[in-house]
């Protein structure tokens, strides 16, 4: 795997836009507003799709991911100690549902309870991205497969969604020392399967 993260079909975070701060609308939304609430979810909702779905490439779960992520943001507005943060603090929210629905999902796989869904590979990687690129992406998303749950998250924020690793540290809720154990972890695995030398993270 190259050093340069191959870069997938991203979303941007939200840039400021006309009409009422973050902070006005999670302090309208508080108070009970519903309109705040639809605000929220519509300056914010391509951005928490595109990372679920970085995450977890499956057209049949993005939905259902993206309202349990909302809805347990919005009855959880009262624990947001920063209004202004709410963009990186429902992407940490995404990022921390994706990884207990990613154990519950293995675990279920394990007990023949449920099927691993299947990646939609032609949706990962942009229109105009480069064969070589394409090719990498969909290697990388087969390999990660195999990971141990927390690696694979840290290892697809870091070279997929392109985070640095003080951002994967609070997307994930880990220390900056565990976010780079797990990268390294997983960076190892994936060139053991391979047959070649362990890059850094």
């Amino acid at each position: 795997m190259s050093e340069s993260p191959p870069r997938a079909r991203q979303s941007p975070a939200p840039a400021p836009t006309a009409g009422p701060s973050d902070a006005a609308l999670v302090a309208a939304a508080r108070a009970g507003e519903r309109w705040a609430q639809e605000a929220l979810f519509l300056r914010h909702v391509s951005y928490v799709s595109g990372i679920l779905w970085r995450l977890v490439p499956n057209r049949a779960d993005l939905d259902d991911m993206v309202q349990d992520v909302f809805f347990t943001a919005f009855v959880s507005l009262h624990k947001l100690e920063n209004p202004q943060a709410f963009a990186s603090w429902i992407a940490s929210m995404a990022v921390r549902l994706t990884h207990k629905r990613l154990r519950r999902q293995r675990i279920a796989e394990r007990l023949g309870l449920a099927r691993r869904g299947e990646v939609s590979f032609d949706d990962l990687v942009g229109d105009g991205c480069p064969q070589d690129v394409a090719v990498e992406v969909r290697q990388l998303y087969r390999q990660v497969e195999a990971l141990p749950v927390a690696e694979r998250v840290a290892l697809l924020l870091r070279r997929v969604e392109g985070m640095s690793l003080d951002e994967v540290a609070a997307a994930t809720g880990a220390s900056l020392a565990t976010v780079k154990r797990r990268i390294a972890a997983a960076e190892g695995r994936l060139s053991a399967q391979a047959g070649r030398p362990r890059k850094g993270a």
